[in-house]
């Protein structure tokens, strides 16, 4: 009996929200694939899909190891640290030499070298060097996720942030997913595209305070903060000054207008409207 052959589609992050969404999703559609994870027993058990160990995106040799033959590749972005845009180079420079042909890149709206939020800069040089390998690539450009706007909650009720009277078009991660499979099961055809995927609206904190009022059954309301204060109110946390300034540089995005675009690709890519913030609450309590 001949044996089946490896999968050339690998899918990084399984084990995640978005990157398990999105394996899950292929493997409904009997797409083969590889899933490069850090722990297997923890990967999802799906048919068609192999678990393969990669401890690090820092790690070129486990890298090189689990994309060798692969012809396509979800690269989730890996967790934020101070280094995280080192172990994307390093990521993407093995994928190149491991012969990868094709990275789907999981990045953010607005990636810019002078954007706002401090994060969006390390997704823009990422794309940038994913560009200067050669990759066909595709870019998925994520607004901010609606399943962890509850996540901006204090426990007195409260959204504090310098966001003033901006506004964010939140996504829903299932919308990401939808996009992502979408693009992975056809990827010539997106071949040197930069996705923005956005929710079906742009809504201020104050306006996604009454959204959360009304799906978790209690008052939450929006108080807006000064930078100074946003620095402040943060420092018992006791958290490094590159996490700081992510948490500080969400808000003040927001308030520079810089995620309030609202775009068409989620249902262009999805066949269907993109998920109201209202409703990803209201699924998250059902």
């Amino acid at each position: 009996m001949t044996a089946s052959p490896e999968p050339t589609l690998v899918v990084t992050g399984a084990t995640g929200r978005l990157g398990g969404r999105v394996a899950r999703r292929l493997a409904g559609r009997g797409v083969p694939q590889r899933l490069l994870v850090r722990s297997p027993e923890r990967a999802p058990k799906l048919p068609g899909a192999t678990a393969v160990r990669c401890g690090d995106f820092g790690d070129r040799e486990a890298i090189l190891r689990g994309l060798a033959g692969a012809r396509t590749v979800l690269m989730v972005s890996a967790s934020e640290s101070a280094d995280r845009l080192a172990r994307h180079r390093t990521f993407v420079d093995a994928a190149a030499e491991a012969g990868v042909r094709h990275l789907v890149y999981v990045s953010f709206y607005g990636a810019a070298p002078d954007a706002a939020f401090t994060l969006a800069r390390d997704h823009f040089h990422t794309e940038e060097h994913i560009r200067a390998r050669g990759l066909a690539y595709t870019f998925l450009r994520d607004n901010l996720y609606a399943d962890f706007v509850p996540e901006f909650v204090g426990e007195d009720g409260v959204i504090r942030g310098p966001a003033g009277r901006g506004r964010a078009a939140f996504v829903a991660q299932d919308d990401i997913a939808d996009a992502a499979t979408t693009v992975l099961t056809r990827p010539d055809d997106h071949a040197g595209a930069v996705h923005d995927l956005t929710g079906p609206e742009s809504l201020t904190l104050e306006e996604a305070a009454g959204a959360l009022s009304e799906a978790l059954g209690r008052t939450v309301s929006y108080r807006p903060e000064t930078v100074e204060e946003a620095y402040a109110s943060r420092a018992s946390y006791g958290a490094p000054r590159w996490q700081l300034d992510a948490w500080v540089s969400t808000y003040t995005a927001i308030a520079a207008g810089q995620l309030a675009g609202v775009t068409d690709a989620v249902p262009r890519l999805t066949g269907r409207p993109a998920t109201p913030l209202a409703d990803v609450l209201r699924a998250a309590r059902a």
